[in-house]
């Protein structure tokens, strides 16, 4: 089964009022867009596009860096935003060969939904091939529609008749906006289907761009089946202002402290334990209120880390406690004791076994 996947982030995201491009907006440690591209790890994609845009240098800088091998990433840039069609569109350019004799999958997701599980997108992809459809998209139930693209479906008793289009907030009359059921604008299509169907659009909307929700409405007047894979809320939600990005992190936060407790590591509040995805922890670690690991930290096994303790890009080896300490780029020996209230700059070192005591600072790069 062959997989590609189309990562849209070229947009601006003015809403984060920030001078930072809306992909690389942090979310435990990492750029939203990585998470995306990260959700793609089950599919194992022969190529992953990412249309970048705003910021179109400092995205592919940062996606080039911390992308995986597996991932396969390839950019190009759309360079006038003309909406999420066109977009779809240039990322279509970078695939190599004849669309109209390519009957393989391709994956197309914002950069701004960085909650997606890799288990929901296996799911899609699954449900995508083995019902031969022309385009499945993933949905969700919401109390509150607002702002979304509603899905709208032919009438049936049952309420899950066949999809006939996507309808935006701003170009939806009043029943189309008491609809609950919403689109993603995450979608698995059959590549030879996508491209004749995207060069088919028009900007004829209230916001005068080309819609990639239009697509499964030309599709399905064509007489394509169109499938749905329905998620939770808090797998799709997207992140366009500042808030929106903290709910986003509480989610993230929630999962990875999860992950972390259930492979032997004590948090006596996880409420109060911050923990990045890229940080690494032993066993038997203990975790107390107040931590917060950031960066490439690896804690070995058997360590007391915290209260209020903070570590960036820190080692610590197995066995040793470090409580009220401020660190970055420095290294723990094992069995060693630091704290309370040590501070070790960049470069510097605790040997093992060693003990700081109180008020410690440690010598660093500079000393």
């Amino acid at each position: 089964m062959s997989v590609s996947a189309i990562v849209l982030a070229a947009g601006e995201g003015s809403r984060m009022r920030s001078s930072r491009p809306k992909p690389l907006h942090l979310l435990c440690g990492r750029p939203m867009v990585m998470h995306v591209i990260h959700s793609l790890e089950a599919l194992q994609p022969d190529r992953t596009v990412v249309v970048v845009g705003h910021g179109a240098e400092r995205v592919t800088k940062k996606v080039q860096e911390q992308s995986p091998d597996w991932a396969h990433v390839t950019f190009v840039e759309q360079t006038v935003q003309r909406g999420t069609g066109d977009a779809a569109m240039v990322g279509l350019s970078a695939f190599p060969g004849d669309d109209l004799d390519d009957t393989s999958t391709v994956v197309v997701l914002p950069g701004d939904a960085p909650l997606l599980s890799p288990d929901t997108l296996d799911q899609l992809v699954a449900t995508h091939v083995a019902n031969e459809y022309a385009a499945t998209l993933i949905t969700s139930v919401l109390d509150d529609p607002t702002g979304y693209g509603r899905v709208i479906r032919q009438p049936s008793k049952q309420g899950d008749g066949r999809v006939l289009r996507i309808v935006e907030q701003r170009d939806a009359n009043a029943d189309e906006r008491a609809v609950k059921e919403v689109c993603t604008s995450m979608y698995a299509f059959r590549r030879d289907l996508l491209g004749p169907a995207l060069r088919r659009l028009s900007p004829d909307n209230a916001q005068g761009e080309y819609y990639l929700t239009d697509v499964i409405g030309t599709l399905a007047a064509m007489g394509h089946r169109i499938g749905c894979v329905q998620a939770p809320a808090a797998e799709t939600q997207g992140v366009n202002d500042r808030w929106q990005l903290a709910l986003a992190e509480r989610e993230f936060r929630h999962r990875t402290n999860r992950r972390h407790l259930l492979n032997g590591v004590t948090m006596l509040d996880p409420r109060q334990t911050f923990i990045d995805v890229t940080v690494r922890l032993g066993r038997d670690v203990t975790l107390y209120p107040g931590t917060i690991l950031q960066g490439d930290t690896v804690v070995g096994d058997g360590c007391e880390i915290g209260p209020d303790t903070r570590l960036v890009d820190c080692t610590v080896g197995d066995g040793a406690v470090v409580e009220h300490t401020t660190g970055r780029d420095a290294e723990v020996g094992a069995d060693a004791h630091v704290g309370p209230y040590a501070f070790l700059p960049p470069g510097s070192s605790v040997v093992s076994g060693s003990s700081t005591g109180a008020f410690y600072t440690a010598p660093g790069d500079d000393h």
